[in-house]
């Protein structure tokens, strides 16, 4: 069997194991899950009730356009629905796009840490990913700009950025594009961007019409509670869109995710909740989280960094055998850190108790 070079050299993603499993090796229930930046609140109830709905027709394909769908976001976003592409989450806009845009010898210029499926996603495409380390956690956009030469293709900017929750100012990114020739595309990820409350920060959107070929990425999976579907989109240029439909296969979003989204999409009173509670509990465990004598790092997502002084995996396990499970930031190549997800103000008391006793 013959396979591709740079086929043979990836690494794969390994997720994180299911929560039954996790209770099971370690005998314990009634876990607190606070390591996959989700929604605490859980999905729409809007959502779910258009869901049950739709079951009677799973025996129809989804709506290979997204109409319905698509002209709701479309008016949302004060955008026309031939810029918007969806796809199985956001992630898979970064597939389409590497398998539209990228060929051997092509590449790509990315944050790091960052979002771990760019470098999968441009590797799998044959391109090579160009790495750029963060600067004060902070994605580092003008390193970016000089790390840019006749074979860059694409630049990734995550904003915020997932794991450290920092974001990028308007003014920076602006000076960025300035320096980004308009054959180059530019990716604003914007899983988190509900989230933010600094006024300083960027949106893609807003780069939309100009020169410059930005494509926005966003998510139904955070403030929408709907991860569990994979429903994503883009939003970018009718020709890039275009090239990208040439690509994507019809039917890439299920009925029920584009049913849920819809309803999502329409329900302002659960996704104010969700941002209004998310905001309130991150100002609590920054609290408890500074008494305890530890840094944390503030951050414009749903997540934040806390820097334990100590192996990092050591703590991730003492707490998971508490029914706590927190991420421990080894991967992303900070060995001492651990990132929180927001949960429920109970939650969120547990993690602080059960932090306590572990340290």
């Amino acid at each position: 069997m013959k396979v591709p070079d740079y086929i043979a050299k990836l690494k794969a993603y390994v997720p994180g194991k299911p929560i039954e499993e996790l209770e099971r090796e370690y005998g314990i229930s009634g876990s607190v899950k606070l390591a996959s930046n989700e929604n605490p609140i859980g999905p729409s109830p809007k959502a779910v009730e258009a869901i049950k709905e739709a079951l009677k027709d799973l025996h129809r394909y989804p709506d290979g356009y997204n109409y319905l769908l698509r002209q709701r976001l479309g008016e949302k976003l004060q955008v026309s629905s031939s810029e918007i592409v969806f796809g199985n989450g956001s992630n898979e806009i970064i597939e389409l796009l590497a398998r539209t845009f990228l060929q051997e010898g092509d590449e790509v210029i990315m944050p790091s840490p960052s979002f771990l499926m760019y470098e999968i996603m441009v590797q799998a495409a044959g391109a090579r990913p160009v790495k750029v380390s963060l600067k004060d956690l902070a994605v580092d956009l003008e390193k970016m700009a000089e790390r840019v030469s006749g074979d860059t293709r694409m630049v990734f900017v995550n904003n915020p950025n997932n794991p450290t929750g920092t974001i990028v100012s308007r003014d920076a990114f602006e000076a960025f594009l300035d320096r980004i020739s308009s054959d180059v595309i530019v990716v604003m990820d914007e899983a988190y961007i509900e989230f933010v409350r600094a006024e300083v920060c960027p949106r893609g959107l807003d780069y939309l019409h100009s020169e410059k070929a930005v494509v926005t990425l966003r998510t139904f999976s955070k403030a929408y509670g709907l991860a569990g579907l994979r429903i994503g989109y883009g939003v970018m240029k009718k020709d890039i869109a275009d090239y990208i439909n040439r690509v994507r296969q019809p039917f890439n979003t299920n009925m029920l995710a584009q049913v849920g989204a819809l309803a999502a999409l329409n329900d302002d009173a659960f996704f104010e909740r969700t941002i209004r509670m998310v905001h309130e509990e991150l100002d609590f465990l920054y609290e408890e989280v500074s008494k305890m004598g530890l840094r944390c790092f503030p951050t414009q997502a749903n997540f934040f960094l806390i820097d334990l002084e100590q192996d990092a995996n050591e703590v991730f396990e003492r707490l998971l055998s508490r029914g706590v499970i927190v991420r421990a930031m080894t991967a992303y190549e900070y060995p001492k850190y651990i990132r929180v997800n927001v949960g429920l103000p109970e939650e969120n008391q547990r993690f602080v108790e059960a932090l306590k006793e572990v340290l």
